[in-house]
């Protein structure tokens, strides 16, 4: 598979960083409008457009302040959240020099600032990046894929992920899951106002909040179907990436193929958190059958990366 250039890479996942700032904000606002919309043909007598008009712009300045904070309390502890969502911690260099040397050893070769190394107490195989800069960089990889793989799987799979970070896609993709996590959390809270809260019990706030609530899923479906898209096309690329840097591109197919055996993480729940994974860490996902689904799938079939890889 034909590896982009690094710069080319750089200019483009920062675009899309762009553009899915400005696009989240857009659909929720969007939304926001249809509801203010819809919700007019339950009222008494008919709302003008202007009317309609006028309550959204009464309400727009509310849901950009709260966006705003959710999304820079999110953004800025999102280490910490993923390290809870991955029971990962970091790894001491007298803990483990092999793999201190291995990352120190890429990082020159490229001329990175060495990114902060985590293990994942978890005898399967897996590994991941994240952070959004140079101090928050860092490449996490599961005591089983340590353990497991030889000198040159290992490399090869640090060197994937090293390219995430070079990519700029860990800030892309905490930038989606950020957004994405708000019209989650929206759905939720209304399903539960609906199902036990005292809101919603007449007949015109019953009305309100199922429109609400629909409009909240057909944004979190639009949100995700962007994100596991991007997420997807970013593992490609960070698999020619490795190729290109260790000139191994067999030692990563050799990688992967132990991986697809047991790539299972125990404490990952989620599946924001799992797409940052070299390989899906969750069982029922491994599961799905070829279908419509496959949209919704977090990384693209681990077999084609290990063939695309062999033919490099």
């Amino acid at each position: 598979m034909k590896y982009f250039g690094l710069q080319s890479q750089i200019w483009k996942n920062n675009t899309n960083s762009t553009l899915i700032l400005l696009m989240f904000p857009v659909i929720f606002l969007g939304l926001t409008w249809l509801f203010f919309f819809f919700s007019a043909f339950g009222t008494e007598g008919h709302r003008s457009i202007y009317q309609i008009n006028n309550s959204f712009l009464r309400t727009m300045p509310f849901i950009i302040v709260g966006v705003g904070i959710w999304f820079l309390i999110a953004f800025f502890s999102h280490s910490a959240m993923i390290s809870a969502a991955t029971d990962s911690s970091p790894l001491k260099r007298t803990e483990n020099k092999r793999v201190y040397n291995l990352v120190e050893n890429l990082c020159i070769a490229t001329g990175m600032v060495m990114p902060k190394i985590n293990v994942i107490d978890d005898d399967s195989l897996n590994a991941f990046a994240s952070g959004i800069n140079s101090k928050t960089y860092s490449i996490s990889l599961s005591k089983g894929i340590i353990e497991k793989l030889t000198d040159e799987e290992l490399e090869a799979v640090i060197a994937h992920e090293l390219t995430h970070i070079r990519n700029r896609d860990v800030r892309l993709l905490i930038i989606s899951i950020v957004f994405v996590g708000i019209f989650a959390f929206v759905s939720e809270t209304l399903f539960r106002s609906m199902r036990f809260g005292s809101i919603g019990r007449s007949k015109k706030g019953g009305a309100g909040l199922i429109i609400a609530m629909l409009l909240a899923l057909v944004g979190y479906l639009i949100a995700s179907l962007f994100r596991f898209a991007l997420s997807r096309k970013r593992e490609y690329l960070a698999d020619a990436g490795s190729a290109e840097l260790t000139r191994r591109p067999r030692a990563l197919a050799s990688a992967l193929r132990k991986v697809s055996a047991d790539p299972t993480i125990e404490a990952v729940k989620r599946k924001d958190v799992a797409q940052m994974f070299i390989e899906n860490p969750q069982v029922a996902d491994k599961k799905s059958s070829f279908s419509i689904s496959s949209l919704f799938a977090t990384h693209p079939p681990i077999e084609k990366r290990i063939q695309l890889l062999e033919q490099y």
